[in-house]
């Protein structure tokens, strides 16, 4: 006898927050906020001319989540999106059935250029179900052509500053 054990469906994302957040709360009080991430792809087409496209991707976070991203997250940001892709209908005014499907996140991360200490601010890294002490936030550093990823030392962030 055999159990059937699926495919996971995770969707990885990184790209330009192409607007701020906007927040709202159910009626219960969580929060739950929506994002587009704009990701780009370059080729030469068969005659060697460089061609690009936009893709914007539409993403949901709820509770915490929601919270980081609408005290955090600004347009032209770099983010790392982890989720699931979740596909909902609804019937239009004009009676015709609409589907959109979008990136429900399970794990954020802002990306980009080591902030300034100067000014004391940290970027987040947290996953849906994560607890305080276990999140450290995590920045790309670019130089020329090579990048790395490095964890920011873990006295430099207070449990009491974190905003989860």
């Amino acid at each position: 006898m055999s159990t059937y054990r699926g495919t996971k469906n995770t969707v990885i994302t990184i790209g330009n927050l192409a607007k701020d957040p906007e927040v709202r709360h159910t009626s219960n009080g969580q929060s739950v906020a929506n994002i587009v991430v704009a990701t780009n792809r370059g080729w030469k087409d068969a005659s060697g001319v460089l061609q690009e496209e936009t893709e914007y991707h539409q993403i949901v976070l709820w509770g915490k989540l929601a919270e980081i991203a609408a005290q955090y997250f600004v347009k032209g940001k770099k983010v790392y999106i982890e989720g699931r892709l979740k596909t909902r209908s609804w019937e239009g005014q004009d009676g015709i059935k609409r589907y959109t499907t979008e990136i429900v996140a399970e794990d954020i991360m802002m990306l980009g250029s080591k902030p300034d200490s100067a000014q004391g601010s940290h970027q987040p890294a947290a996953k849906a179900n994560s607890t305080p002490a276990a999140v450290q936030p995590v920045v790309e550093t670019f130089e020329g052509d090579s990048s790395s990823t490095t964890a920011l030392p873990e006295e430099e962030v207070k449990v009491e500053d974190l905003p989860f």
